[in-house]
């Protein structure tokens, strides 16, 4: 089936995160992410005298729905940070994978994951280091099957520890991909055909315009900022293979990625 624009952004976001989430030696997730994602609002607006609340004027008048989404993609695609929240498929399992990280493009990274709400795992990268931390939900649940010896072995070792690994090592190239804005966005084009506009909506307290996809029976929606750069705000995908939902925010903001403190294992270390 053909990969339409409006949910190619969540299948880059997808792939990466279905990899890093779906190992039987678990590695991914993070710390928290920084920013509220509030960038600069446009002087140009309006008062709506129904709801009393301040709108802005239309910064797209006169564009096609086609043109709309190419002024978002690209501006979201040249982002040099960015938030990105929300429910995604994980392909493998089936599942649902829910995560919440912060990415810039010089490869630092901070957020949590889970797979199916079976417990969490964070994720830290710093320089040429990949920080994780799995509580013990997550790991029992990644190694279901495995003999419990082991298992248990696992979680007394891991549950609850940061742990580090070169992030430019095998072991680290799946849960890495989060991290890299790069293979996040680079697919992200509007084919400029079957867009229609919507009426306009709220994305976390900003104004958004709304783009709307039809490809066979599944749905997709993009917002796009209203104000200031025509960044990209959510995407929804109503599809029976590829549902979900993304937010994105904190647009150019730095992340927050520093190196967790205290007691911290050494991946490679074990393995060597």
């Amino acid at each position: 089936m053909r990969r339409t624009p409006l949910v190619v952004l969540c299948l880059a976001a997808t792939a990466a995160l279905t990899v890093a989430g779906c190992q039987s030696d678990p590695a991914s997730a993070s710390a928290s992410p920084s920013g509220s994602g509030k960038s600069a609002q446009s002087e140009k607006s309006e008062t709506s005298e129904k709801s009393g609340a301040t709108r802005v004027a239309d910064p797209f008048d006169g564009l096609s729905a086609a043109e709309i989404a190419d002024r978002a993609f690209k501006a979201t695609r040249e982002a040099g940070s960015l938030r990105m929240r929300g429910d995604v498929p994980d392909e493998e399992t089936g599942g649902t994978i829910r995560i919440d990280m912060a990415v810039d493009r010089d490869g630092r990274c901070a957020g949590t994951m889970s797979l199916d709400g079976e417990g969490k795992t964070e994720l830290i990268r710093t320089g040429d280091t990949l920080y994780m931390k799995y509580d013990e939900r997550f790991l029992r649940a990644q190694s279901e099957g495995e003999p419990a010896a082991d298992v248990d072995a696992a979680v007394a070792l891991l549950a609850d520890q940061w742990t580090k690994t070169s992030a430019a090592g095998e072991d680290a190239k799946d849960a890495g991909g989060l991290c890299d804005l790069d293979a996040v966005l680079g697919e992200a084009e509007p084919a400029g055909t079957g867009l229609t506009r919507g009426e306009s909506a709220d994305v976390d307290g900003r104004q958004a315009v709304v783009l709307h996809e039809k490809d066979g029976a599944d749905r997709h929606t993009v917002y796009v900022a209203a104000e200031g750069k025509p960044y990209v705000l959510r995407l929804d995908s109503e599809s029976a293979k590829e549902p979900g939902t993304l937010t994105f925010s904190a647009y150019d903001e730095p992340v927050s990625a520093e190196a967790p403190t205290g007691k911290v294992i050494d991946l490679d270390a074990l393995d060597g």
